[in-house]
């Protein structure tokens, strides 16, 4: 969903659709198509490293980790409710073989038939399971627009199969997962709402259903200390959610990160658990995106940054910098330890032009290393921070030990004393 959010008319961020062409991160080509853009090296690293930092934080959180296909029958979206509810925004089926398969516009059916492809104990619950992959939307040509609205959607997405009792842990842990995110993203502009449904036929009928959900959602915003507003219209056809809203450099208000509670699917699916009476019971399907659609969380990315992305995210880590052509064989060992280090550096060389011009020409870049003869003599390093800041020259050993450190933390400060 995307609005136009009139507090943010006067927003000064870049657009990224400009700034992500000028940095080489992406780009598209006519003969590939609209809304499909592709990735350059630079911006294959950022969606890298962002998809890295989420699987690792999923793993240390309990989620196991499944892939699943981008195609699927018609009869699984009619089943899911997708078909009925969600049909203008899928692409045309494709018959093959007497069947009619789709791209899928969503993974929660395809993990709601993993789950249901063996039994389970209520010992096992929660279930957490969760996915990098791919789906499709057929978005019309006029409101496709760099990487914000795309036909070829990355999707971080997860679902929690719980008992009744363990929604609002789950939904809080969640939400624990995202403001984490966004602390070492450095996102601080986002809002939250708690989107309801509104008048009209697009949601499925269960009332009781809804309000036990919205109530729970609430309870997990208020017992968070969260500010939020409520939307109606806003729902998913299934269920109500938390969304976590951001702001463009159009002032186009949109959902990056979500989370929501669906009785209704888990009913579709005829999903169950054994429970510790020994009878089968319902499992309530928690729906949960810590960073949404990759494509999306770049395009923020880059707009909130300007291009100055935290270090442990920033193509290029480490701009080495040799006053004079001297210097160059020292700068090349250098970029050979930075390197050995897990670091992205790169050798500027004297002959590219003066120390000032290279300097401003890594401006982005987080931490930019001045070789002159006294640090080669001495083996140490003159750190300059993207800032301005310049520090003390040290061992190269503790220099990349330093940094390594603040990488290593997902921190989007730039010192390890900031």
């Amino acid at each position: 969903m995307v609005t136009r959010s009139p507090a943010s008319e006067e927003t000064t961020m870049p657009d990224h659709r400009k700034l992500g062409r000028e940095l080489d991160l992406f780009d598209s080509d006519p003969l590939i198509g609209a809304g499909l853009p592709y990735w350059l090296p630079d911006g294959a690293i950022i969606r890298h490293r962002l998809e890295e930092y989420v699987r690792a934080a999923e793993t240390r959180a309990g989620y196991q980790h499944v892939y699943s296909p981008v195609l699927a029958k018609r009869e699984l979206y009619e089943r899911s409710g997708h078909w009925a509810h969600y049909r203008e925004d899928m692409f045309p089926p494709m018959d093959l073989g007497g069947e009619q398969v789709v791209l899928r516009p969503s993974l929660c059916p395809h993990h709601a038939l993993i789950y249901r492809s063996r039994a389970h104990s209520y010992r096992e619950l929660p279930l957490r399971m969760a996915e990098l992959g791919g789906m499709y939307r057929a978005e019309l040509s006029g409101v496709l627009g760099g990487l914000t609205r795309v036909r070829a959607i990355q999707l971080n997405d997860a679902h929690i199969f719980c008992t009744l009792d363990q929604v609002a842990a789950e939904a809080a842990g969640a939400l624990d997962l995202i403001r984490k995110a966004y602390a070492a993203l450095d996102i601080q502009d986002a809002r939250y709402r708690l989107s309801l449904p509104g008048p009209g036929g697009k949601y499925v009928a269960a009332p009781e259903l809804w309000q036990r959900a919205s109530a729970l959602l609430r309870e997990v915003l208020d017992s968070a200390g969260i500010d939020y507003a409520e939307a109606e219209g806003e729902a998913a056809f299934y269920g109500p959610k938390i969304d976590v809203q951001i702001v463009d450099s159009a002032g186009r208000e949109s959902t990056l990160s979500t989370v929501q509670v669906d009785f209704y699917q888990p009913e579709q699916f005829d999903l169950h658990y054994i429970g510790a009476d020994g009878g089968r019971h319902r499992p309530v399907m928690v729906h949960r995106s810590v960073i949404g659609s990759v494509e999306r969380a770049v395009a923020h990315l880059i707009e909130r940054h300007g291009g100055a992305f935290p270090a442990w995210l920033a193509p290029r880590q480490v701009a080495i910098l040799p006053i004079s052509e001297a210097e160059e064989p020292a700068a090349h060992d250098l970029l050979s330890h930075c390197r050995e280090a897990g670091l992205r550096a790169e050798v500027i060389s004297a002959g590219e032009g003066s120390l000032g011009a290279r300097i401003r020409n890594a401006r982005l870049v987080p931490y930019q290393a001045i070789l002159g003869a006294r640090e080669v003599a001495e083996h140490r390093v003159a750190l300059r921070l993207r800032d301005g800041r310049r520090l003390d020259a040290m061992p190269v050993e503790e220099c990349l030990r330093r940094v390594g450190a603040v990488v290593e933390a997902h921190s989007p400060r730039l010192w390890d004393n900031d």
